[in-house]
Order: C-alpha cells, then sequence, then structure tokens
C-alpha cells in the first residue's frame, strides 16, 4: 500500500497561488507534435490498466542505469503480472509506445517525482517504480486529466493505487513539468528531447502509409474498385493531402501509399481485414522485389532475419506463380508452427517451408537448398533510418534494446561494431552456398558501417577457394525514379534517405561472376529471342544454314592449294573483258532499262543510276554468263578460292557485279545508292532469292552475298559504275 502526507503540509496559501500558476502554465503550453499536426484528433482518455502493466514490464527492461552515487530512485528486478490479452496486437503496440515514451523522458519525469516530493514523502515499493513513471508520462500528456474507465475492464490494484498517488500529487506534478520547461528554455516537454529524435518524431507524425495488395486474393484492379466504392480517389502523390486519396508506389507496383491520418479508417475496411491489403514499411518491399527480379520460374529463395511474417508473405505472393520454394530459417520455437501455418493459409500462401534452425548453423551444401538460387538477407540493424522505432521493433522482431538507441537518436561505437561483425559473418556465410548465384542484402539503417563497409569487406574477402565464380556488386534491379536516386546510386548501391516520404533504406545486390566456360555466342541468344517470339520479322534462318554448309563443306572435303590474289585477280580481271567485250551493244542495254524495273516494282528496291556509261553491261549477258561459266567450273574447283556445294552447284567467279548497272539505269538518284543500300550488302540483296530479279532457278540457286575480302569484293570500287 502506498503512503503519502497530504499536500497541504507542504505549501502555505502563497507557495499553493505561485503552484497553481505554474500548473496552468504547464497545461496551457504543453502539446506533442502529432497533437499540434492533429488538431482534429479526440483528447487522450488514457489506456487500460492491463497496458500499464506491460508497458512497465518492457520499461523495467530498457531504462537507463545510472551511477550508485547517482541513483535517488530505485527499480525492483521484480515483473508485474500480466494479463493473457497482452499477445494482442494492438494491446502490444500501445505498451511499447506507451514505454518508449518514458523512456525518452525518464530523466525528466524523475525529476518530477522528486521535486514534487512523491519519493521523499512516500514509501513507493521499488518494483513499482517503473508503473510509476510510464503512469506519470501518460498523466501529463494527458494534461493532467482523468482517466476514463471502461465498463468491460478489469481493474487491477497496483494500477489503482499509483493512479490515486499520482491525482493526490496532481498540482504539485504540473508545477514541477512547468519549472523543468523554463529551466531548459523549452516551449513544450518535446523540446528538450535531442534534435534528431525530434525530428524523428515529427516524421513520424506525418509520414505515408505504405500497404501491398496481395494478388493470391485479389487483383490490383479491384481494389481499386473497392477503395473509390469507399470513396478514396487515386492521385499521383498523397503529400500535403487531407482528403480520403491513394496512389500506387513508383518502385513497387503492387504497394499503395495513403495519408497518414487515415491508418484507423483503414484498418477498420474489410480490405485489411481479410488480409487483402497489409500495411508494411517500403522498404522490405523493395527488398522482395529484388529478389523477384533476379529469379527463374523454379528458383528457390533462402530468406534470413525476416523480422515480419508478412515479408516472407509478400514474397510468396510475388512468386505464387512460379514453381518456387521459399526456405525461411532462425523460427526458434516450434511452438509458433501453427499459427504461422494459419496465418499464412488466411493470407494464399502456399510455398513457404519454415527451418528451425538458426542460418550460421545451416551448411551451404544443406540437400533442402539446393535449388535455392537467391538468398535475402535481412540483418539485425540499428534502424537508425526508421521515423517510427516501435513498429521496427514489432514487425521486424527486433531486440527491445534498439529502443534506447532511439530515444537517444543514436547508437554507440561499440554496438555498432557489434551489429557490423553479425552483418558480415551473415553475409560472408550466405556467400558460401555454392548453388546460390545472387545475395540480396537490405537494412533501414543510415550508417555506412553497418552497409557499404559491410558488402565492400565481404566482397573483399570472399572466400575463392571453392569451385564457384566469385560474387560481384551488381547494379540495382529497381527502377532508379528521381535525379537524386541516381546520384545515390552510382556506386552500384541503392539509398532511400530519410524524408518525409519514406523511412532510410539500404540495398545490395551480389550476383556471381559469368562463367568463361559457359559464355552464350550470338546466335545462342538470337536464337533464344526468336523463341520467345522476341524477333517477329526477322529472318535468322538462311544465314545459320550458309554457316552450316560451310562447316560441312570444310570437314567433307579436303583443302585445296591455294593461290595468291595476283592469280585470282588476272582470272576475273580476263573473264571480265571477255564478257564485256561480247556483250556492248547499246541497244541491248536499253531493252534492259524497259523490262527490268517492271519486275523490280513488287521489291521495293533501291534506285542506282550508271555513271558512265562508256562500259556498260546489259541483261542479256545472264544468259551468256551462264554458258561460259559452265566450262571452267572442274578447273576451277581445284582452288581454295571457290567454296565447293553440293549437286555442283558452284560459281566459280562471282560476276555477278556486271550485271548490275543496267537494272538500275531506269533510276536517276546517285544518292540513293549510298543512303538505301550498305555497299557490304549491294551484291547480296540483287541475286537474292526473294528479289526475283532472275526467274532463272540457276542463278537464283547461286545468289550468294560474298565475303567482304573476297575477290570480287576487291574490285567493286575500281568499276566504274560504282
Amino acid at each position: 500500500m502506498l503512503h503519502a502526507t497530504s499536500e497541504l503540509e507542504f505549501s502555505s496559501d502563497k507557495t499553493s497561488e505561485g503552484i497553481s500558476h505554474l500548473a496552468s502554465l504547464a497545461l496551457s503550453a504543453d502539446s506533442s507534435p502529432s497533437e499540434k499536426s492533429s488538431p482534429g484528433l479526440p483528447e487522450k482518455t488514457g489506456y487500460p490498466d492491463s497496458v500499464y502493466v506491460m508497458a512497465a514490464n518492457i520499461f523495467q527492461g530498457i531504462r537507463f542505469e545510472k551511477s550508485p552515487e547517482q541513483v535517488l530512485i530505485k527499480y525492483g528486478n521484480e515483473p508485474l503480472r500480466s494479463l493473457p490479452e497482452s499477445e494482442d496486437e494492438a494491446f502490444q503496440r500501445s505498451s511499447y509506445e506507451l514505454a518508449f515514451s518514458a523512456l525518452k523522458f525518464q530523466d525528466i519525469l524523475e525529476t518530477m517525482l522528486i521535486d514534487s516530493y512523491i519519493f521523499p514523502s512516500t514509501t513507493i515499493p521499488d518494483h513499482l517504480s517503473s508503473l510509476v513513471i510510464v503512469m506519470l508520462y501518460d498523466f501529463q500528456d494527458r494534461k493532467f486529466q482523468a482517466r476514463l474507465f471502461s465498463d468491460n475492464e478489469e481493474p487491477i490494484a497496483e494500477v489503482q493505487e499509483v493512479e490515486n498517488l499520482l491525482n493526490s500529487f496532481k498540482t504539485k506534478l504540473a508545477a514541477a513539468l512547468a519549472r523543468c520547461r523554463i529551466k531548459h528554455d523549452a516551449l513544450s516537454i518535446y523540446h528538450i528531447l535531442p534534435e534528431t529524435v525530434r525530428n524523428q518524431e515529427l516524421r513520424a507524425s506525418t509520414l505515408p502509409l505504405y500497404a501491398w495488395i496481395n494478388t493470391c486474393k485479389i487483383s490490383p484492379e479491384d481494389i481499386y474498385y473497392s477503395l473509390k466504392k469507399k470513396g478514396y480517389n487515386k492521385v499521383n502523390s498523397v503529400l500535403h493531402i487531407d482528403e480520403k486519396v491513394f496512389a500506387v508506389d513508383q518502385h513497387c507496383y503492387d504497394v499503395l501509399i495513403f495519408p497518414s491520418h487515415l491508418k484507423n479508417d483503414l484498418l477498420n475496411t474489410d480490405l485489411f481485414k481479410d488480409y487483402k491489403l497489409i500495411f508494411q514499411d517500403k522498404s522490405r518491399s523493395l527488398a522482395v522485389h529484388s529478389v523477384r527480379a533476379l529469379l527463374n520460374m523454379d528458383d528457390d529463395i533462402l530468406m534470413v532475419n525476416t523480422g515480419s511474417w508478412y515479408t516472407v508473405a509478400h514474397m510468396s505472393v510475388l512468386t505464387n506463380n512460379n514453381t518456387s520454394k521459399i526456405f525461411v530459417c532462425g523460427v526458434k520455437s516450434q511452438a509458433k508452427d501453427p499459427d504461422l501455418k494459419n496465418l499464412f493459409t488466411k493470407m494464399g500462401c502456399k510455398n513457404i517451408e519454415i527451418l528451425h534452425e538458426t542460418f550460421l548453423n545451416i551448411e551451404s551444401k544443406d540437400h533442402r537448398l539446393q535449388k535455392v538460387k537467391v538468398i535475402l538477407l535481412l540483418p539485425r540493424c540499428s534502424g537508425l533510418g526508421v521515423s517510427n522505432p516501435v513498429e521496427f521493433i514489432l514487425n521486424e522482431h527486433e531486440d527491445t534494446g534498439l529502443l534506447k538507441d532511439f530515444s537517444q537518436g543514436g547508437t554507440s561505437e561499440d554496438k555498432l561494431h557489434i551489429l557490423a561483425q553479425q552483418q558480415y559473418e551473415q553475409l560472408t556465410h550466405a556467400m558460401k552456398f555454392t548453388k546460390a548465384q545472387a545475395v540480396v542484402y537490405c537494412t533501414c539503417s543510415v550508417y555506412p558501417e553497418e552497409n557499404e563497409a559491410v558488402v565492400k569487406k565481404a566482397l573483399e574477402f570472399q572466400d575463392l577457394g571453392i569451385k564457384v565464380q566469385p560474387y560481384r556488386l551488381s547494379p540495382p534491379v529497381l527502377p532508379l525514379c528521381s535525379l537524386k536516386e541516381i546520384q545515390l546510386s552510382t556506386d552500384k548501391f541503392f539509398r532511400m534517405e530519410p524524408s518525409g516520404i519514406t523511412n532510410g533504406c539500404f540495398l545490395s545486390v551480389l550476383t556471381r561472376e559469368r562463367d568463361p566456360s559457359e559464355t552464350v555466342s550470338v546466335k545462342d541468344v538470337l536464337a533464344r529471342a526468336a523463341a520467345k517470339g522476341l524477333l517477329d520479322g526477322i529472318e535468322l534462318g538462311k544465314s545459320s544454314k550458309r554457316e552450316k554448309k560451310k562447316k560441312k563443306s570444310k570437314i567433307s572435303l579436303p583443302k585445296a592449294p591455294t593461290n595468291d590474289n595476283n592469280s585470282i585477280q588476272m582470272k576475273i580481271t580476263e573473264f571480265l573483258n571477255r564478257e564485256t567485250n561480247v556483250n556492248a551493244n547499246r541497244s541491248e542495254i536499253l531493252t534492259t532499262k524497259t523490262s527490268l524495273p517492271q519486275k523490280n516494282a513488287t521489291s521495293g528496291g533501291s534506285s542506282l543510276q550508271v555513271r558512265k556509261p562508256s562500259k556498260p553491261a546489259t541483261n542479256p549477258l545472264v544468259p551468256t554468263f551462264m554458258k561460259n561459266t559452265a566450262h571452267p567450273r572442274p578447273h576451277e574447283r581445284q582452288t581454295n578460292f571457290l567454296r565447293p556445294r553440293p549437286e555442283g552447284r558452284v560459281i566459280a567467279l562471282k560476276p555477278i557485279e556486271i550485271v548490275l548497272p543496267p537494272v538500275m539505269l531506269p533510276f536517276s538518284s546517285p544518292q540513293g545508292i549510298k543512303s538505301q543500300i550498305p555497299t557490304q550488302h549491294f551484291y547480296y540483296h540483287w541475286v537474292a532469292p526473294k528479289t526475283g530479279y532472275f526467274p532463272s532457278p540457276a542463278i537464283t540457286r547461286r545468289g550468294e552475298k560474298p565475303k567482304e575480302n573476297s575477290p570480287s569484293s576487291l574490285l567493286r570500287h575500281p568499276r566504274p559504275w560504282l
């Protein structure tokens, strides 16, 4: 039982008047950023008794301990008895928020208790000191107004006793708070906090809400329609909008953004109750989308330190149409398995397998993980890029001890070193899985010691003794939606700085270097693209057939002795002169002008013009050419200049260029030659089977694109009509 001396014994009329003035000052000036930013919120009425008890137990474990000579208030080690309803999510969130708020103002609250003579004048058991602290914070946050009780609430004796004590010292406590503000020259109790903590509080009160769509249960279009029926309008941005609106995230197509003040309204909709929409920090959605971009249809995934089970569910939803399996390690208690399976069943997730071993205890050659190609590593971190520490602790199952760092706005160097070492060990262990081809490393920290330094160190000291390709740093696989994001990602790391839009995030993608022995040729890439229908309208078969014929001819026939370029030049020149002298009739050239364009009309060929008609060649040369080239065939097959063909259909020399000028004589633009027909493909297009220049099947079969270093191409430039 608590015993207190009446206030009247410690005050006179004059001092009571001064205290009342200070108390009124405290009641009128003290307000939090969240209250100022949301003037329409109802006044706070307090918490249930069980919330105070659980908050006191949390505070007992995270409070700051002072040196023995500075201790004025003693805290016991015995926890208070809590009720079974402490497993409720909303109940836990309220308890953690109250404990964290009391932690931030621990020094001020202790000063108020001493300055108001509560501790010198009362006998408070040590195990109730934590309860006094958390209830005092709530008392001043309610501006020392009485708490409203619920009819269904079961009272707890310890809570009732502490509340009666605080009510009896109401005026003195308000005056002590006012003196504390005056001492620190602060407008409110929140201005006494460090600047980093104040900025964090402000961001937390205005940060938009992020929710991903469970496409296993509903499509995005149906979500949009349902929200529209409930009065929500789709916009491009939700910043500074107090209406019922939502927007689609730019990085993740299945993530929606809502203004922060709509959370309670959304939680009461069937979309959230039925797990069709799930609130979660955007950084976790970025991580699972990065993994999804690296997967093939049948690749398995290993998730490490997943924190929230919603992250696992989101990964499962994104791979719902694949045959992938998701392995989740680190679930220490098998007693949670039924609850987790029940949760995943409600969300429509079917490809999740839980491993009870810790990650570092799993062998890299574990037979269950032989198909794992991507490892998602979400290591424990300081979380100093997060605006709402309570949500971070609850959702990510992090150690409550981090709340102490959040309350100070930073992490000590010793603790940061310990976290970085743990992260390094996990990352290097992930890189030892020989079957894995990629590792996605993601944190909510803004410290380089936990981010870039860990990744670079792991890459530098990775084990190169195993018979696998080493890892390398790869560019982000997420879209970069702004110039700032591009600038922050120049070193291949994806970063998001804490802002009024998002929490901080760091993401790195490590992939194995390509094995040189498995290098894919251009032909294989084109063949795959053609098989997927990506090369519609582009024919690749003919060139590949020619390549095959070349290979067959090289293998089946022995090499003939090669002649030098001079002998080949002489033979070509002799043949061309003979053909030119026989067919130098001008009237035959004019006949060709009128006949050939009609055959070329449907092919849409390029226009050519003869520059020097003094050395013409005509279409009637074609049959003469066929006759003249038939005789030298046995002799010229012996040279390596010719390419042997089956069935004796090989043209020894390629004087096709003789007949080109008369074909193009009716056209007039000499510039069209250069702009429309590439020089290297000129002869090929003219004699290709599809062009239809010559109806003769013999010439059509022989039409072929010559090599650039072939003799015929060497004589192209000296010819006057080229």
